[in-house]
Order: C-alpha cells, then structure tokens, then sequence
C-alpha cells in the first residue's frame, strides 16, 4: 500500500486515513510504471532544492550534504539495478523519498520541506522535456545533412514537378529536396520556442499557494539552468501548456517527415521508378520473393497517427479542468513519453534512409521528363516574350497541347512549320526553349528552380548547417 513516507501506519496515506486504498484502487491510482522515466530529473531537482534549504538556513549545510550524498547513492542505486521501486512506491517522487529515509533516516524526511509533488512532478516533467528538445533538435540537423547531401549529389538531375499529383513542371531534384529542409528548419524553430517556454520553473511554488518556508525559487531555477521560475504559484502546478506546445509542433515534423515518406514510397514503386531502395532499409515479402518493401517511410507514415492523438488527448486533458493541480494531469506522462519517443525515432529512421537506404535514379528521372506537356507553361511564355499577352497565349498553348493529345505526340515533336502556322511569333529558338533542362534553368526568380538559384541555396544551407562545404 502507498503511504509510508507520509507518515501513515497499515499502509493509510496519513493518520487522517483510517483505512488503505482497495488493491485495485491502489494499481489504478499508480505511475511508477511509466513516470520512474523522470527518476535523473527528481534526483536532480531534489539536490538543488535541499542546497536551496541550506541557503536558506532551513536546513544545515551538514544535513544539506548528507541529503545530496543520498541522492546520488539512489542514483547509483538505480544505475547499477538495485533501486527497483514497486507498487507500494506509488510514483517516483515517493520512491527517491522513501529510499532516501531508509538511507538517512529522519535527516531524509526534511527533503520535502517546502515543496510538494505538485511543483515537483512540473518541475521533473520540464527538465525531462528540455532534454529531450536538446536531443531532438541535432536529429532534425541530420536529417537536413542528409537531404543536403543527396541535394548536392544531384544539382543538375531533373525530376518532374507535381500539383494535384499531375505532371505540372519539371524542376531541379535538389530544389524538390531543398524544400523539405527549409520545413524542417521550421521544425527546429519551432521546437526552439517550445523550449523557451518549457524553461521556466515551477518548484517551490509547493501545493498551488506557495509556502510560508522561506525558500529562494530563484536558486534553484539557476541551479537547474531554467530562465526563471513561474511568476504565479498556481500557474505553476496547473500549467501543461508546455506538453499541448510540444505535441502540436511535434505533429507538424511528423505531417512533414510523412510527406515525405510518401513520396519515396511512390518513388519506389515500379511505377514511378524513381529511387532504388537499398537492403539496408528495406524487407521483402514472405509470398512473393520479387518484393522489396518500403517499410521505414511506411512505418513514418503511419506513426503520425500515434503522435496526433496525442495532441488531442492532452488538449481534452486539460480543456475543463478548474485550477490548481488536479490527477488527471497524471496522463500526461505517458502521451507526452511516446509523442517524444515516437518523433525522435522518425526523424532518426529517416535520416538513415537517406544516408543510406535509397539511390535516385537521375536516367529514370530524365525520361519521366521528357514525357509529358511540363513544358507546356514555357511555350506560354515565349509568346509573352515576344509580346503576345499572356492570356492570349495561355489560350493558344491550350489549344495545342489538344491538338497534340489527338495526334498522341508531344510539344517538342511539332515542326517549326507547325509551330509558325499556330502563331507567327514562334521562331527558330522555339525547341531550344521548350528542352527541360532550359525550362529548369529559365525559373530564374527568387527562390526558384533555375540551377542557379539552387547552387546559391545550396550553399547558403552548407553555411547554416555548418557543414564546411565551400
């Protein structure tokens, strides 16, 4: 049963309790099964807080020592497997208090002076985050290098461009990949303000009042490394704000690392031809031995579903509830362990994939665009260069592409005869303009696809990325 720390006998919360909690009661009220992830961050919070009470003077400096030594025999404890707590420890503040008065004795129960689980468990919850930010933002970094350095491999090949998921334009490769990392910069960026506001410290705001221990908050928020602590107490037990923020930008790298899984998974297939995925990345089938399966953008694709329930889940959480602290903030641990889980794997998973687990297939590429009326725009806007408006042009390009289509040809097949008796404006140069590689090259505008806007991106993201590539 949960209580000894507290004081109560026969297992009771506190001599206010005549009775123990029903064994199921007791399961069902528990998080030591999920929330001992957070035990380096309780221990860590702990001794800055007992080196707070001895600054204070509510402790000694000597009791203040012998706390901080428990702590880390607890966190040696449970490096080397000996701390295992159970059920009767109820959660992982309980458990490190529990323990720490079996290894002190009564110097182990004047940790909690001035404290409660409610700044406690905000207070570990924002540590374990902004650690986690800080690994997740140099994953997002080397998914960037790794498009990078398929982008840099492949300048110059061409892929066609797609909206409605019909032939639109044939673009750069490099330009079509430099995209994502642009979105993924945005990811980073976003996280980066997730972070600002996970920085901000809730403990010593106690139960939701403050307490009338006369702490300095500030100490610890600085030993911890937080910005500062929470400026309102019962902002500070009730605020998972920070868990909803994390979530909603983690869903958006998810919606972008899922678009672009979906486009490697058409890539592969026969249909498109694209990419080639290598064994590395890739599983058969256990019917058909001619398969290699795209299972790593599958499986990306699919684990968005996991991380946008949990977004949901934490925006119903806390949508009704009056302040302070309230339990169901305990079902935050478990959305917000597995959004970051579940992010941190995708991004890494599909970074190896392009490190390693797929080859494009500039040939293959080339012939996709030549094959179509991509160029269609461009003839469009030869007759605007020439004076014609553009309207006008777009009527008569229209028009062709008709023609064409009954005669199953292409724009480029056309004689400059041909070409001549549709407008007078066409002139020798005319296929010169309409070849891929010039309709490429002419998208000259800022931001564009022409190989030259896309060597100066290159390059600028080579600098932001610092990868030393001049």
């Amino acid at each position: 049963m949960a209580g000894g720390v507290t004081g109560g006998s026969d297992g009771t919360w506190s001599d206010r309790f005549e009775q123990g909690l029903h064994p199921f009661i007791e399961r069902f009220n528990a998080s030591i099964g999920f929330d001992l992830a957070l035990l380096q961050e309780d221990l860590d919070g702990s001794i800055a807080h007992a080196r707070m009470l001895a600054g204070c003077g509510v402790i000694t400096t000597d009791e203040a020592d012998q706390i901080v030594g428990g702590l880390e025999t607890i966190r040696a404890e449970a490096a080397s497997g000996v701390f295992q707590p159970g059920l009767a420890d109820e959660d992982v503040h309980f458990a490190v208090e529990r323990r720490l008065i079996a290894l002190l004795g009564p110097i182990g129960k004047k940790l909690h002076t001035g404290r409660s689980r409610n700044d406690q468990v905000g207070t570990d919850l924002r540590l374990w985050l902004r650690r986690r930010l800080d690994e997740l933002d140099p994953g997002l970094g080397r998914l960037q290098t790794a498009l990078w350095r398929q982008a840099d491999r492949h300048r110059s090949t061409l892929i066609p461009g797609y909206t409605h998921l019909q032939r639109a334009q044939p673009l750069c490769l490099a330009h079509h990949l430099l995209a994502y990392i642009e979105m993924l910069q945005r990811d980073r960026d976003r996280l980066g303000d997730v972070r600002k506001r996970v920085n901000i410290c809730p403990l010593g705001a106690a139960a939701l009042a403050g307490t009338s221990v006369p702490i300095d908050r500030r100490q610890t928020a600085n030993e911890l490394g937080f910005a500062a602590p929470y400026a309102n107490s019962l902002d500070a037990v009730s605020d998972r704000d920070f868990c909803v923020e994390f979530t909603a930008a983690a869903s958006l790298v998810m919606a972008h690392l899922s678009r672009l899984a979906e486009e490697v998974i058409v890539w592969a297939s026969e249909e498109f031809g694209f990419v080639g995925l290598s064994d590395r990345c890739a599983t058969g089938s256990s019917l058909m031995p001619q398969k290699k399966n795209p299972d790593v953008p599958e499986l990306v694709r699919g684990k968005c579903g996991r991380v946008f329930g949990h977004l949901q889940s934490l925006l119903t959480m806390i949508k009704g509830l009056p302040l302070a602290y309230n339990k169901d903030f305990q079902e935050d641990k478990e959305a917000l362990f597995d959004a970051v889980r579940t992010t941190r794997d995708c991004v890494e998973a599909m970074a190896i994939l392009f490190e390693e687990g797929l080859t494009f297939r500039p040939e293959r590429l080339e012939q996709a665009v030549e094959q179509d009326f991509s160029n269609a725009t461009d003839v469009a806007d030869y007759l605007v260069a020439k004076g014609v408006p553009f309207r006008e042009a777009y009527q008569l390009v229209g028009s062709v592409v008709r023609h064409c289509l009954e005669r199953s040809c292409l724009l480029r097949d056309l004689s400059l005869e041909e070409w001549k008796r549709l407008h007078p404006a066409f002139e020798g140069d005319l296929h010169d303009a309409l070849a891929a590689r010039a309709v490429v090259a002419a998208r000259r505008s800022e931001g564009g696809t022409a190989f030259e806007r896309v060597d100066e991106q290159l390059i600028a993201w080579s600098d932001r990325l610092d990868l030393g590539i001049e």
